[in-house]
């Protein structure tokens, strides 16, 4: 790793420490850095700092710069980030659905990386009620003392609390499982008009909620009463949307575009694929 990629590493880092508050809450919400690391970090004693950590830094605060891929402000993105900036202002709860690939991800990221009190967590399937519980005061980088679910939630409504116009956004939320989905009104019961949330999914999301409604399952009537009964869609990648990443990304021949167009299918990962290989190939 080049000097040149750690430098980019370190200033994300440092960014991630401002919007944390302090090098403890940074280093409480990664996983594997010590406060320590973050410290020789910012202080520029990089000598026994191994390339892995790196690259783990680098992966946890977002480093999109060390990678050399320049972001694009895409409709989907903009529409994201105008959602984001709403649902924090104002204190909202909504649900946005955005086909794979869209780039909302990367809109959440660039998003969370530049303001304070924002807790973006990427949900798996494998989350329970404790997991969930942990991986919401890790993102706020809260120790906590309690051991129970009840301790936790506790912790979580208090710290958000304390907060200034915090945000939390569960990316992926149909993966969660309905006992975990449950929390979300619990969060939005405690929190309502002092914390904004946000559920982001792909279309299976909106699917899944109008399913358990006429089925009448346990909780998703209120979940669909807190998301102010409706979906917020993003706006699907279009011609426009992949030229520009293209131009910003050294690729901006015509007969090149016009082949990686053919190809995105939607998606921002394939048109990031496509325009890797084209640069490397020396398309230009």
């Amino acid at each position: 790793m080049t000097q040149e990629q750690k430098q980019q590493i370190s200033d994300q880092l440092r960014a991630y420490v401002e919007q944390k508050g302090s090098g403890n809450k940074a280093a409480n919400s990664l996983n594997g850095v010590s406060s320590a690391t973050i410290s020789k970090v910012l202080t520029g004693k990089w000598e026994t700092i191994a390339d892995e950590m790196w690259r783990s830094i680098a992966a946890q605060t977002g480093s999109t710069e060390a990678k050399g891929w320049q972001l694009v402000p895409t409709r989907a993105y903009k529409a994201m980030t105008f959602t984001l900036e709403n649902a924090q202002r104002d204190s909202l709860v909504m649900a946005v659905i955005g086909e794979a690939g869209s780039g909302k991800t990367e809109a959440i990221k660039n998003y969370t990386a530049g303001g304070r009190n924002v807790y973006h967590l990427v949900c798996s399937e494998y989350w329970n009620r404790r997991t969930f519980m942990a991986k919401v005061l890790q993102s706020m980088g809260v120790t906590y003392s309690g051991n129970t679910v009840a301790d936790m939630m506790e912790t979580i409504v208090d710290t958000l609390k304390r907060k200034e116009q915090p945000l939390i956004v569960l990316d992926e939320a149909d993966k969660l499982s309905d006992q975990v989905l449950y929390f979300f009104i619990s969060l939005y019961n405690q929190l309502e008009d002092h914390c904004g949330i946000i559920m982001t999914a792909t279309k299976y999301l909106r699917a899944r909620i109008e399913k358990g409604l006429r089925l009448n399952r346990k909780g998703y009537a209120e979940i669909f009463s807190r998301i102010g009964r409706k979906f917020v869609e993003l706006p699907l990648l279009n011609s426009e949307d992949v030229a520009a990443v293209c131009v910003a990304n050294g690729v901006s021949e015509a007969k090149a575009i016009n082949g990686i167009v053919d190809e995105a299918d939607g998606d921002l990962r394939r048109v990031k694929r496509s325009v890797w290989a084209k640069v490397k190939g020396g398309a230009r």
